[in-house]
């Protein structure tokens, strides 16, 4: 009861009432992430780090690379090149694709950056599948994933009425519906792929390896932010500040992480 209390005080009005399925989520959220500064740079920063492992690891080619589940993304601002999609119809989206049942050609893509999308796929095996079909040999996948830490286990058990976070579901399909975009998800749906059934994702994938996870560094400002759906708590001048503070406690970042990356390549 408290902790419901204490959810809708911090909730962004603007989100409060908005059906989380509807396209109408998506203006919201595009207005939210123009009013926030801090947040808008933690995004930029994500797309940064999905250019720099991709470079790192994944074949050079003239080959597509396309955002998958954008949103309100706009790593095209940085990263022209980069398509974007959505399983919603939307003006500013590239292209309408479904994860799960894509009309790409075999081996047509070089990369794909997923951002806060991964666990919203009711049917994950689909996914790796068109991942094993779509991809160019030496291309890949960067996942950006709520993160299955102490503080994590916590936290999204909380902050979403509208999805939850369970890291003891038996199956990896979350029975979604067709028409479910946001709601319905999963938020511990990368701990179970990758952590707990590490095994039979390797067993059932062996064209696909996982190269690096990595817990990601701005949890305090991500948190003090209010990300795209609550109340930024701090102004933006305490921006430097709480990177400095997350540079002192990198050490104990495994703790108190809120999002985890994971980069998959195909062999």
């Amino acid at each position: 009861m408290i902790s419901s209390l204490i959810r809708n005080f911090v909730l962004d009005d603007r989100i409060k009432n908005i059906d989380r399925d509807s396209s109408d989520l998506l203006r919201i959220h595009l207005e939210i992430i123009k009013s926030k500064k801090m947040i808008n740079n933690i995004f930029e920063e994500f797309y940064n780090l999905c250019a720099i492992y991709k470079n790192k690891y994944f074949i050079n080619s003239n080959k597509k690379v396309i955002e998958l589940g954008s949103g309100v993304s706009f790593v095209k601002d940085k990263y022209p090149d980069v398509i974007t999609s959505d399983i919603k119809n939307y003006k500013g989206v590239d292209l309408v694709v479904n994860a799960q049942k894509m009309q790409f050609k075999d081996g047509e893509i070089n990369c794909f950056y997923c951002i806060n999308c991964f666990h919203h796929f009711p049917e994950p095996r689909k996914f790796f599948s068109e991942l094993e079909r779509t991809l160019e040999k030496g291309g890949g996948v960067i996942l950006i994933e709520p993160y299955y830490g102490w503080f994590s286990n916590i936290l999204y058990k909380k902050i979403h009425e509208e999805e939850f976070y369970d890291k003891g579901q038996v199956v990896w399909e979350t029975g979604q519906k067709n028409n479910q975009f946001m709601t319905g998800a999963n938020q511990a749906l990368s701990y179970i792929v990758f952590v707990r059934d590490i095994k039979t994702f390797e067993n059932e994938y062996p064209n696909l390896e996982i190269l690096e996870t990595k817990v990601i560094n701005n949890y305090i400002r991500y948190l003090v932010s209010g990300g795209v759906n609550f109340k930024q708590l701090l102004p933006n001048f305490m921006e430097f500040p709480l990177k400095i503070m997350e540079f002192i406690f990198i050490p104990i970042k495994n703790i108190f992480g809120l999002h985890h990356m994971i980069v998959i390549r195909k062999k």
